[in-house]
């Protein structure tokens, strides 16, 4: 006995979960208890992962504790910068030229004032099928806290639903891409995998979105912050101005219109080229159009334009207001990818491939041990994506034991990967800063939403296979 334990102080002693525990410490020291600036917090954080890794990673070295966080927030910048700057423009423009407003007014005409978060909810859900979920979030801020301005209340309960039907329909619904790739690895039909999708997103966006989400919004009061270069004054003037002096419903459309036509024509092309082989004569032109970089910035000039027309502000002062609004988006920009770089340097130490080999020995069902590596990856590491393609790939060489159908795997692995957004995900500071929330805050409905989303998701996939095998 003594032997044993002795054996296994030393195997863990060995294993990177010396390094996830010591990043968890010093991420929660350094941003709740000393409060530092969210950048320098998980910079610095990074920064000691990367030391501990020289200690028990092979092959790691000091020059790598400092050029690998380098090279992983360069790599999240290169993701995330020009759709940050360009969302920035885009909130400022759709913000202070009532744009925004607008299209609030136009969901109370029709679905009625009580129904905001079912609006907000169903339009986010929609716009996440063709689009990443950071795109959605961009687009669907502004709405959010327009429509806080204008009713005065339920800021807390809109973050929610618009996070909710994003993230749901970002994990669970092809052809967006996490669930694609999954399903690919896995070897699941894509139309089945899509209704399986949609019938395991629908409650789980339910649950998290409006159940959860009006019950956390009677419990937490999350106030209108300035965020994006447009202060709370600024918003509650646009919210009492007359519905005739605001931008048509049409123009305040655009930039939302434009960005989801131009990524959806890329995603319609590279989804269905095979089947429909003239397609590929317009790839080049939608893979270029459609690149989110390119959409977003479209995007973000129509928005831009409508400010300067119902702005009331000469040239150059227009130019001023865009370039404070760069400003925001860039400090934004560099706190989400450092909260990438900070993720990145706990995957270096091995914690994804060493929790996921230890969870394939468990004994228990295929679509919970799916869901379980897929989730455990997903906390240590804090990259969704990689959290469901570490899943796959170990699960696609047992899929023939499977007794449902596959997409139900590919469910289970993106319910997993979507649990417990926390400090290590760039999601999570994405969410906070563009929402203008504090960092608490964002742990009571961004980080328990997705959890909400995982769970529930989980349980319908068990359900439905056990009902609707589909072997």
């Amino acid at each position: 006995m003594t032997w044993a334990l002795l054996q296994a102080a030393i195997d863990f002693a060995h294993s990177p979960l010396i390094t996830f525990i010591f990043g968890l410490i010093i991420v929660v020291a350094l941003l709740v208890w000393l409060d530092l600036p969210a950048f320098l917090g998980l910079i610095i954080s990074a920064f000691l992962v990367g030391v501990v890794n020289t200690i028990f990673v092979p092959d790691f070295t000091a020059a790598d504790a400092g050029s690998q966080v380098a090279t992983a927030f360069g790599n999240g910048m290169a993701g995330i910068g020009i759709p940050i700057l360009m969302a920035a423009i885009i909130g400022k423009g759709m913000l202070e030229s009532g744009a925004a407003q607008r299209i609030v007014r136009g969901f109370q005409n029709v679905l009625g004032e009580a129904n905001s978060d079912v609006a907000l909810l169903g339009s986010s859900s929609v716009l996440a099928v063709p689009v990443f979920f950071d795109s959605v979030f961009y687009l669907m801020a502004p709405l959010a806290r327009s429509m806080r301005a204008r009713l005065g209340r339920d800021y807390t309960l809109f973050i929610v639903v618009v996070g909710t039907g994003a993230a749901a329909t970002h994990v669970f619904v092809p052809p967006t891409p996490g669930p694609l790739a999954v399903a690919d690895q896995i070897g699941s039909n894509l139309g089945m995998t899509i209704i399986i999708g949609l019938a395991t997103a629908i409650p789980a966006a339910i649950i998290a979105g409006l159940v959860y989400g009006r019950w956390i919004n009677k419990r937490l009061d999350i106030p209108l912050r300035d965020t994006m270069a447009t202060s709370t004054e600024e918003l509650q003037e646009v919210a009492e101005q007359p519905t005739s002096e605001l931008p048509g419903m049409t123009e305040s459309l655009m930039p939302i219109l434009v960005a989801v036509a131009l990524i959806a024509s890329s995603t319609f092309v590279n989804t269905f080229q095979e089947v429909i082989p003239v397609l590929n004569t317009v790839k080049p032109i939608t893979d270029f159009i459609g690149n989110k970089n390119v959409a977003l910035t479209v995007a973000a000039l129509a928005a831009a334009y409508t400010f300067y027309r119902f702005s009331g502000l000469d040239r150059d002062e227009w130019a001023e207001e865009l370039t404070e609004a760069l400003k925001s988006g860039g400090n934004i920009a560099a706190i989400t990818a450092a909260g990438g770089a900070f993720g990145a340097l706990l995957a270096a130490s091995g914690i994804g491939d060493y929790l996921a080999g230890a969870l394939q020995e468990v004994g228990i069902g295929l679509l919970i041990t799916a869901w379980l590596i897929a989730a455990i990856v997903r906390i240590a590491q804090g990259s969704a994506t990689a959290a469901m393609l570490t899943a796959a790939g170990i699960m696609a060489p047992l899929t023939s034991q499977l007794a449902v159908h596959p997409a139900y795997l590919v469910m289970a692995i993106g319910a997993g990967g979507n649990i417990f957004s926390w400090f290590n995900d760039s999601g999570f500071w994405l969410v906070s800063e563009i929402g203008g929330l504090t960092k608490m805050e964002t742990l009571k409905t961004w980080t328990a939403l997705t959890t909400i989303i995982s769970i529930t998701g989980l349980v319908t996939v068990l359900i439905l296979s056990a009902v609707l095998p589909l072997a």
